[in-house]
Formats: C-alpha cells, sequence, structure tokens
C-alpha cells in the first residue's frame, strides 16, 4: 500500500524545521544570468564603471552621461549573483543597483 503526498509528509517535523525526506534535495544551478541598471552620480560615473568592470563576472554594456551603466553578470555559481549586486549597491557614488532580469542554467536539457 502506497501513501498519498500529503500523508507522506510528517506534520510534526515539518512544523519544527527538521528535514521530511532528503531524497528530495534540489542540486543548485549551474549558471545564472542577471541585467543591473546602476545609477551613478554623473561626474564620478568613469570610476564607478572601471570599479565595475574590474568585478568579476561583470560587463558594462550601455553607458549614459548621466550616470546609468546596464551591467551584465553573467556568474558560474548560485548566490554569486546576489553578493555581486550587493557590492555594486554599496560602492561610493552609486545612488542605486536595480536588478532588471535574471535567469538560472540549471543545466538541463
Amino acid at each position: 500500500m502506497t501513501k498519498s503526498a500529503a500523508e507522506a509528509i510528517d506534520r510534526r517535523a515539518f512544523i519544527t524545521g527538521r528535514v521530511i525526506n532528503s531524497d528530495k534535495v534540489v542540486a543548485p544551478p549551474e549558471g545564472e544570468i542577471a541585467s543591473i541598471l546602476v545609477q551613478a552620480r554623473p561626474e564620478h560615473l568613469g570610476e564607478v564603471e572601471a570599479t565595475i568592470a574590474g568585478l568579476e563576472f561583470c560587463e558594462i554594456h550601455a553607458r549614459d552621461p548621466m550616470g546609468k551603466l546596464v551591467v551584465v553578470i553573467d556568474a558560474p555559481r548560485a548566490g554569486a549573483i546576489g553578493s555581486t549586486l550587493n557590492v555594486i549597491a554599496l560602492l561610493p557614488h552609486v545612488y542605486s543597483a536595480s536588478l532588471v532580469f535574471h535567469a538560472i542554467d540549471t543545466g538541463e536539457t
């Protein structure tokens, strides 16, 4: 006799945060890509652009002299996008760094 999906879940384990079934652990993605719009002080745009271009996985794809940059982050591992976005947002002379697009490559065809 097989259990239904609802019967297979141990409610007490679920509520207390214990692992219900370790066989259902999802593997992390194999890569991520994101597009970020960065708004910086126009008089310091070159400095901000050079700093971002020096960051791992980052490329500048567009530049507006009024202080805007379009940055693409293409990272081979999960989690790199979030940490890189935080680094960019905290750079001197950066007003904001907004995530515009994000995709994950699971490696499945």
